[in-house]
């Protein structure tokens, strides 16, 4: 195995965590500044405010891209557990 496998199993996985993490924390990053800057108009400072709404959204776009998660996923795992054996010679 030399370092440019190494490198490059490094950065598939990389990519592969920003696509299962990026719609969910997108999601929360856009109603947080919505609430933050609903609070800051209305002057109104309540912690749960801000909690519910982004759990809310999370647990939705849990419903609608968490299959497409799971997939990539198991694709990436599958992948590399295909490619381990040309790796080790």
């Amino acid at each position: 195995m030399i370092i440019s496998d190494v490198v490059t199993l490094g950065q598939e996985a990389l990519w592969v965590t920003a696509l299962i993490a990026g719609p969910l924390l997108l999601g929360i990053l856009v109603v947080g500044v919505v609430v933050g800057i609903l609070q800051a108009a209305t002057s109104v400072q309540e912690m749960t405010l801000s909690f519910i709404p982004k759990l809310i959204v999370l647990v939705l776009l849990l419903l609608f891209v968490g299959n497409w998660q799971i997939g990539l996923l198991i694709d990436h795992f599958q992948t590399l557990m295909l490619t381990i054996p040309s790796l080790i010679q």
